[in-house]
């Protein structure tokens, strides 16, 4: 009895094994990488708000995120991002540098400054990639990227008037491993 047990756990330790080995690449060290793939929405607030003139404006932004951390386990998280933009309009916002912190449910957190920006304007829809790097908490010393679809929560005539003070739309962070 004591051979055919010992015969069936150095079998199921060999599978076991072979599983391990054998793990496709994509999902070797994912667990614990501390990469992400966050999707959601997010709003932002401009301080003062937008008009054709470029001017320097403080950006605040909220995100919602659903976020991927590891094969089959998603948590959800919220981001709050702050920048100065140094020279903001209606046509294009961007700023050298800012810094974003996302807590996510589980209870950890990550910090991210972003020192990298594009931005495109067309339709009335602006797309802003923001690049850097997590310097704190989950991913850190992982490189960033978040990409943000902006649609104005105003009339885009307010650029003529009082000014754009915020927009909103859908944002993609990824936390590359």
């Amino acid at each position: 009895m004591a051979g055919r047990r010992g015969a069936v756990l150095a079998l199921t330790s060999l599978v076991l094994a072979g599983a391990v080995v054998c793990a496709p690449a994509s999902q070797a060290g994912t667990a614990n990488s501390g990469g992400a793939t966050c999707t959601g929405s997010f709003s932002n607030a401009y301080d003062p708000p937008l008009t054709l003139t470029p001017q320097t404006a403080r950006i605040h932004s909220e995100a919602h995120y659903a976020c991927t951390t590891a094969p089959g386990h998603t948590v959800r998280a919220t981001g709050s991002l702050d920048a100065v933009a140094p020279r903001a309009s209606c046509v294009t916002v961007t700023a050298p540098r800012a810094t974003e912190t996302v807590r996510y449910a589980d209870h950890h957190r990550s910090v991210i400054v972003y020192d990298r920006a594009t931005a495109v304007y067309a339709g009335g829809v602006l797309v802003v990639k923001l690049s850097g790097r997590v310097t704190e908490g989950r991913g850190q010393g992982h490189p960033a990227q978040r990409t943000v679809t902006t649609l104005p929560s105003q009339l885009p005539t307010e650029c003529l008037g009082s000014g754009l003070r915020g927009d909103r739309g859908g944002a993609q962070l990824e936390i590359r491993p």
